[in-house]
């Protein structure tokens, strides 16, 4: 017996919102560009990418602050394990 796996469609919020003519015609000139099936589905797509843009932003900050948090001490020690794990990559290489 062969099961079968039935995908529920994304949960969809159907809203109005006014945009300038130069918006309209830019997403229009996307919707054309990428061969895409509606204007919304380019919308979606672009702040798709807006959020994984402002995801990875967050993440490149919260990297950033770790490591200022670092002491001198503490850097060092990262240095010397980042240095130990480099000759044990030149070793497996050879």
């Amino acid at each position: 017996m062969t099961r079968t796996t039935h995908r529920r469609p994304a949960r969809k919020a159907k809203k109005s919102y006014t945009l300038s003519t130069e918006s309209v015609d830019f997403l229009e000139a996307q919707r054309k560009k990428r061969r895409a099936r509606s204007i919304s589905f380019v919308l979606e797509e672009i702040l798709q990418a807006a959020r994984r843009e402002a995801e990875l932003a967050k993440i490149n900050q919260s990297v950033t602050d770790y490591y200022d948090s670092l002491s001198d001490e503490e850097m060092e020690e990262l240095a010397e394990w980042g240095r130990f794990g480099l000759s044990q990559l030149l070793k497996e290489e050879s």
